[in-house]
């Protein structure tokens, strides 16, 4: 483990992303503190949507790929897609 490695400041969620996204947590990991937060059930939801079974299967494999779950996945593309619709009209 390297020595003497500093989290430095960020401006935007993308920056820390992107740095976490290409460095290693453990060669920070002193840095780091316990963080407490509460988990509420009623903040998410769950709707049944008919998705195209070929769809879907992209869709999971890709997740798969990336590491993260497919209803993560799915949130984030709508996420992306609307917030490009959005700003388009």
């Amino acid at each position: 483990m390297k020595k003497n490695k500093e989290i430095p400041g960020f401006k935007s969620y993308e920056e820390v992303a992107d740095f976490w996204d290409s460095h290693d947590l453990t060669d920070y990991w002193e840095q780091t503190e316990p963080a407490e937060f509460e988990f509420s059930p009623q903040a998410r939801r769950r709707y049944l949507v008919s998705v195209d079974r070929n769809l879907l299967l992209r869709v999971q494999r890709m997740a798969q790929v990336r590491g993260t779950t497919t209803e993560n996945l799915v949130n984030l593309f709508l996420e992306q897609h609307l917030g490009e619709l959005e700003a388009q009209a």
